[in-house]
Parts: C-alpha cells; structure tokens; sequence
C-alpha cells in the first residue's frame, strides 16, 4: 500500500536518523518546502568533533536522564542540524515542513516534539508545522506558530517565579 505523505516523510526522517552516533537517542529530521525535500538532519556533535560512539556518552557517565541536561551534551539536535545544513547549501526553508523521527537503539519509537530549544530555532527559521510520531506511532502536526506564545508565556512565568525567590 502506497504510504500518504506524512508517512513517506517520515520514513525519510527515519533513515536520517540511523546515521546518528548519539548511543541513547537517534532523532532524523528532514525539511519539505513545496513538497520536496531540501534538507536533512540528525543528531549529532559538531562537524570534525568527538562523537559518542567513539568515546561513550558523558550524559551516560554523568547518569543524567534523557530528555535534560542539553547543555551537557555537545549534540547538535537534529532540527537544529536540519536548519544549519540548508543555510551552508543556501537554501529557504521558510514555509516549510519539518518531519522527525526518534528511535532508541533497540529501534523502538521514542517522543519526538522539539525542545523548547529547537522549538526557537524552527520559530526564527519561519518552519510552519512539525509533523512526528506519538508512542504509539500516530502521526502528530504541531502549529510552529502556537510554540510563540507558550514560549512567551513559559518566560514570563520563569521571571515572576526567580523575581518572587529573590524576595
């Protein structure tokens, strides 16, 4: 049976991201404009940098959990990786889509929604939807321009909160 195109995309998202040396979580990320692919992503440290998979994974050291300590790790995610390599090619991702994919080792799914991080860059680079999987494999689209005011809010939130502890 002939995949529709999220799932098409998806699956793309996922070969992306087999190519991850990240030894916790490969995440694969493609960026559709006009309904062709114009860039790819996974995620990963620096270009010419130390990976994982050849030292092992600081965070496993450090026994942090998945999902934190980001500024720990030295991966670039693999939206961010997917935004960077269209910018050193040139090419416009305003107006499009971001698939991504994430899988533990094993091959099972893991949540795939952008960081709070990775939700800022895809906002700046005018990406209009992000389209992912649930654990259960059920395609999920996010708005990219609903992220604006929860990210707004989430600040102001924090303000009030640090303002009322130096009270």
């Amino acid at each position: 049976m002939r995949p529709n195109k999220d799932r098409y995309y998806l699956g793309i998202a996922e070969a992306v991201g087999a190519r991850s040396p990240c030894l916790r979580r490969k995440f694969g990320a493609i960026i559709v404009v006009n309904d062709a692919i114009v860039s790819t992503g996974y995620n990963g440290p620096a270009r010419g940098s130390v990976n994982c998979e050849e030292v092992g994974c600081l965070k496993d050291i450090a026994n942090i959990p998945s999902y934190s300590g980001y500024d720990f790790c030295p991966a670039v995610h693999a939206e961010e990786n997917a935004v960077v390599n269209a910018a050193r090619n040139g090419t416009k991702v305003y107006g499009g889509v971001l698939y991504i994919v994430g899988k533990k080792p094993d091959g099972s799914p893991v949540p795939s929604h952008p960081c709070d991080r990775c939700k800022r860059v895809l906002i700046n680079a005018g990406i209009e939807k992000v389209v992912t999987l649930d654990e259960s494999g059920k395609v999920v689209v996010y708005k990219v321009s609903d992220w604006i005011n929860y990210d707004k809010e989430e600040y102001i939130k924090k303000v009030k909160e640090w303002e009322n502890k130096k009270q």
